[in-house]
């Protein structure tokens, strides 16, 4: 467990709990003890079994936390995810922030795999993008990839991506662009990734003779556009891959996937995810 997460998971304790639960500290013995398991009430892909086992571990180590998937395994309602058993205050503090983060994270992961079913075949990658919950990204990236999808960018980082508003500040330049602005970054980072983004099939010619871009991101085109653009890299430079992007839904997905690009990439991932139905049952630890 990263120290990010773990600090998370520390926050999102302290803004539950707060000085204490006093409902359960004032109707329940302090070695009171129990047995629970979180079940699922919907078919999931699972995801943050590790996160919720650490909350349990940071409200009382003595909490006895046995999962029983592994993230990214599919199950169906009234499926177990963990059990758990300990003392009972411990695990109601737990409760509401272990099935927060369950039900955030498997939301995430359920959602993309419909995406990845449904371009199965195709040959064409499911990526998110940078549209995730502030301090949630590590962990919302890794529901993404166990959903079957893979990780764009972490950060502003790990990789360049060349947006409408760099060109912008360009003054739209595209020969001040091909002067050298490209050329200069691969030349500083030279195994890393080098994307731009085009709008328009002009700028599609225009990128795929850099040799030093990777891939191009096709902006809110539609399917004739994406199918000329794919042309393009046919004929003028096959090694380039291409990047569908904006106004992809479930509905068009599939004839997007079908248009010859190599990747789809969507913010719904993270910002559209439903929260998966998980509850937590208790009930009393049978006497030694």
């Amino acid at each position: 467990m990263d120290i990010a997460t773990s600090d998370l998971i520390k926050m999102a304790l302290a803004e539950d709990i707060g000085p204490g639960d006093i409902t359960s500290d004032f109707f329940l013995p302090a070695t009171h003890q129990s047995k629970g398991r979180i079940i699922t009430r919907q078919p999931i892909v699972v995801a943050g079994i590790a996160v919720a086992a650490e909350v349990f571990r940071q409200i009382n180590p003595r909490i006895i936390v046995s999962p029983h998937v592994h993230d990214g395994e599919k199950r169906e309602p009234g499926d177990i995810l963990l059990e758990l058993q300990g003392p009972t205050l411990g695990l109601l503090a737990g409760e509401r922030v272990a099935l927060n983060f369950l039900g955030r994270l498997a939301g995430i992961a359920t959602f993309t795999r419909t995406h990845v079913d449904l371009v199965a075949g195709t040959g064409v990658t499911i990526l998110d993008t940078r549209k995730m919950t502030p301090g949630w990204r590590t962990l919302e990236k890794e529901a993404v990839r166990a959903g079957g999808g893979k990780n764009h960018r972490f950060g502003l980082y790990d990789a360049i991506l060349i947006k409408d508003n760099h060109l912008a500040t360009l003054g739209m330049n595209i020969n001040l662009f091909l002067s050298g602005y490209v050329k200069k970054a691969r030349s500083k980072y030279p195994h890393i990734k080098i994307e731009v983004e085009a709008e328009t099939l002009h700028q599609v010619e225009i990128f795929l003779k850099i040799p030093e871009i990777t891939t191009i991101l096709l902006d809110n085109m539609n399917l004739e556009m994406l199918g000329k653009a794919v042309a393009l890299r046919n004929q003028h430079n096959p090694a380039i891959r291409l990047e569908a992007s904006g106004g992809i839904t479930l509905k068009n997905l599939q004839s997007i996937a079908q248009s010859g690009i190599d990747e789809i990439s969507l913010g719904a991932l993270t910002h559209s995810a439903i929260w998966s139905d998980l509850s937590l049952e208790l009930f009393p630890k049978s006497p030694e």
